[in-house]
């Protein structure tokens, strides 16, 4: 049974934590946590980030940014990656967490786009693009319950 999520971006400011705050809206019964391959860490959420959350009634201005380590994995039932350089970073790092980490889209359907540092616009793209993501995975969790 799966208890805990990871959700890992590449600096932990703008996806993960957008995709941890929504399946953790969506799944109470769940951790959720979020990390980065090259987080910037102690940093906030993005500006962006934070606004497109509170539209959604969503608070993510607690966040704190922080690198993917062994505790993280280990501690993981499921990770869920944004790209598929970064699943295979956490594979590369951590083989023993093979057939917990995944990507958040299905295959095929490519990577969450990186909207660090770029205009509303593309936030929104990345929004929607995770909203599909979580929404299939929190599902799929339901089913597993």
């Amino acid at each position: 049974m799966i208890r805990s999520v990871l959700m890992v971006c590449e600096g932990n400011v703008c996806r993960s934590p957008l995709a941890a705050a929504l399946l953790a809206e969506r799944s109470p019964h769940l951790e959720v946590m979020s990390a980065g391959t090259a987080a910037l860490d102690g940093h906030s959420a993005d500006p962006i980030a934070i606004d497109l959350m509170r539209e959604r009634d969503i608070d993510v201005t607690g966040h704190i940014a922080r690198t993917a380590n062994l505790q993280l994995m280990r501690g993981s039932d499921l990770v869920l990656a944004m790209t598929r350089a970064q699943l295979d970073w956490l594979l590369s790092r951590y083989p023993f967490a093979r057939g917990r980490v995944y990507l958040l889209l299905h295959e095929g359907a490519g990577d969450v786009v990186d909207p660090f540092r770029k205009s509303r616009a593309c936030f929104e793209a990345c929004l929607k693009q995770i909203e599909t993501g979580v929404a299939e995975w929190s599902e799929r969790l339901r089913a597993d319950c």
